[in-house]
């Protein structure tokens, strides 16, 4: 009965995730109540992906200040804290609340202390980490060098070190069109973010990774598949640019740095005819697919997220670009070095 009327109260919320005890399993109802899918297997067959950028903002920036002082704050462990307070509902969400967080921690207070009676914790940090677990971190990046702007230094810094899929001095607009329909070759939600620019601009690996998959798709046009080297995250790009899509150093299997440009924005795809326009405003579809077990690749359990409030999150890091007139492709102007990653390809 307690379990019942527990999921009464959460279903106002949509769809709902609850662990069950004791198990690894997870339960999606809708609001009907209905189970819709279950997993046994010890992996995450769902998420839903709906934290603001105010939010996602003041804990990156708690997180960045807080670093190398007594209390590091870590961002991801308080998303997903609020996360499990609001019972996954952010409208329900304050800045106070990371606040009254951040007071709390700093006094001492642990992570572990704090969530060891919330049930649904280690759900919210799991997903939230496969999302935003490399987003942050200590990294090296060339920058003018002060005394003379001919040359570059390297700098060490520690913060977001993602950048955004378009390069610096590009202008993009983009809107929240995730799950909305499209109907070429089959009825289906639309599984990514649409970034309206101009065909040619620059378009940069967000993340570093090695490529995966590089092509023709009759939905997607041109397009790029990049993994990152954890395997959480698969980033999507596509309808890249007729005749020139990809940077001519790109290749499956090529390892690729965050920031690096690795094609170019077009209109191609919605066509069973390889290199065509036939999509009807210039744009990059950019979408994430979260992988906890490599069954979720490619099958009917794929998880995608809303990534319109990580688009503009990304806006504060953009790679600027250097076009080298013989080759016409554009190069990364500042490169970067972050500390030694596990590969496991």
């Amino acid at each position: 009965m307690a379990r019942t009327k527990f999921f009464k109260i959460i279903v106002c919320f949509g769809l709902i995730v609850c662990i069950l005890a004791g198990s690894t399993a997870i339960l999606l109802r809708d609001n009907t109540g209905q189970v819709l899918s279950v997993s046994n297997e010890g992996y995450i067959k769902w998420v839903e992906y709906n934290v603001p950028y105010e939010a996602m903002e003041k804990a990156l920036s708690m997180d960045v200040k807080s670093h190398e002082k007594p209390v590091q704050l870590h961002w991801v462990e308080m998303l997903a804290y609020l996360a499990t307070r609001y019972g996954g509902n952010f409208k329900m969400y304050k800045s106070k609340d990371l606040d009254e967080l951040e007071a709390k921690l700093n006094q001492g207070q642990t992570m572990e202390q704090l969530t060891a009676n919330m049930k649904h914790y280690n759900y919210f940090y799991q997903a939230y980490d496969a999302i935003l677990g490399n987003f942050v971190g200590e990294y090296d990046i060339q920058v003018k060098d002060p005394d003379n702007s001919d040359k570059t230094i390297w700098q060490k810094k520690y913060g977001l070190k993602v950048f955004s899929p378009i390069a610096r001095g590009y202008g993009f607009s983009h809107y929240d069109d995730f799950g909305t329909g499209r109907s070429f070759g089959f009825t289906r939600k639309h599984l990514g973010n649409d970034l309206m620019g101009s065909i040619g601009t620059p378009i940069m690996a967000v993340e570093s990774g090695i490529v995966e998959a590089m092509g023709w798709n009759m939905y997607g046009g041109w397009r790029i598949g990049i993994r990152s080297f954890d395997q959480k995250r698969y980033y999507y790009y596509a309808h890249l640019r007729k005749d020139r899509p990809f940077h001519g150093d790109l290749y499956e299997g090529k390892i690729v740095k965050a920031g690096d440009v690795i094609g170019y924005l077009g209109m191609t795809g919605y066509s069973t005819r390889e290199n065509v326009n036939n999509i009807s405003t210039p744009h990059l579809h950019f979408g994430m697919q979260l992988i906890f077990d490599e069954s979720q690749k490619e099958s009917n359990n794929e998880i995608w997220i809303d990534l319109y409030n990580i688009v503009d999150l990304l806006q504060k890091n953009r790679s600027a670009v250097t076009k080298d007139e013989e080759t016409r492709d554009f190069y990364r102007t500042y490169d970067i070095i972050e500390p030694k990653m596990n590969y496991h390809f």
